[in-house]
């Protein structure tokens, strides 16, 4: 009697999500991103392979066993644990771009192109070379192209990246002392206004509202919706209003603290809380108020 062949029954744990992934640190860069850590038992420090969207690469387990809030499949997995063959690729590959750093510096010089390289980057996976570097404006690289090339013998592609994005790659510290933010944790870039700086009341001096990337500082943002609402009911600097001891001209506002202070007639100097003046209702200042 001929008995039917069953399908083994595939196994339903191969598509669950894992319960804990892996933070992996990809050389030269600063933050970790999470992977599926397979079958692999890894420990923090140990050298992996994962695929990341510029092809494969060397990373480090910074951190093990992060409880998998987001409950996905986790498709990026750690291929393998890195290997003897792997330390060579990667070294060959830093000499590489160590070549083509010193090459492409020398003809940026040499062509007297109005261009700062900042980093160079080889997929030898794809026999190519990536050039980044920042410029004020567009530059004609055309012979740069030709000149890498041929020394270099194999693909050659040029990005220019904007100053933010360079910070971003680099990393460094901010006025604060802490980890850039883009560099750490900050996903994505937003825009970023010097009404920002106003309405928090900062000195607009070039050097105490920019970052190092030399744009205003990203932490400009966080507390502007704050600001904006603590701001709303205080009376403009220099305007005229009304105190309790008169008319005043408004020197200046101590946003958190909801103060005001004015100078009055007198020449006299009062701080007064939000809620000791008195609502504005037209135009009752005192038209010989003496202005300084």
């Amino acid at each position: 009697m001929n008995t039917a062949v069953k399908d083994k029954p595939e196994n339903p744990s191969a598509k669950q999500p894992p319960k804990f992934v892996i933070g992996v640190r990809v050389l030269n860069q600063i933050k970790s991103e999470l992977y599926n850590p397979g079958d692999f038992k890894l420990k923090v420090g140990m050298t992996v392979m994962v695929n990341t969207p510029q092809g494969l690469k060397m990373g480090v387990v910074a951190s093990n066993k992060v409880l998998n809030f987001r409950k996905d499949s986790q498709e990026t997995r750690v291929l393998r644990i890195a290997n003897d063959n792997d330390f060579q690729v990667e070294n060959r590959k830093h000499q590489v771009e160590e070549k083509a750093r010193t090459i492409c510096s020398e003809k940026i010089v040499e062509l007297k192109l109005p261009m700062n390289l900042s980093r160079v980057v080889h997929q030898h996976h794809m026999n190519k070379t990536i050039f980044f570097f920042t410029a004020e404006g567009r530059v004609d690289f055309r012979q740069l192209i030709r000149d890498l090339a041929a020394n270099l013998r194999h693909r050659i592609e040029m990005k220019q990246v904007g100053v933010r994005d360079e910070a971003k790659i680099i990393g460094g510290y901010g006025v604060c002392g802490e980890t850039l933010c883009c560099s750490s944790w900050l996903p994505d870039f937003t825009p970023v206004t010097i009404k920002m700086a106003k309405n928090q009341g900062m000195a607009l001096n070039p050097s105490k509202i920019s970052g190092v990337c030399g744009r205003l500082m990203c932490c400009l943002q966080y507390e502007h919706d704050n600001y904006k609402a603590l701001i709303k009911n205080l009376p403009r600097a220099n305007s005229h209003i009304q105190t309790p001891d008169g008319p005043g001209r408004v020197l200046k506002n101590e946003i958190l603290e909801q103060r005001v202070v004015v100078l009055l007639e007198d020449t006299s100097v009062m701080t007064y809380a939000l809620d000791e003046l008195p609502k504005p209702q037209g135009s009752q200042v005192s038209k010989n108020f003496k202005k300084s």
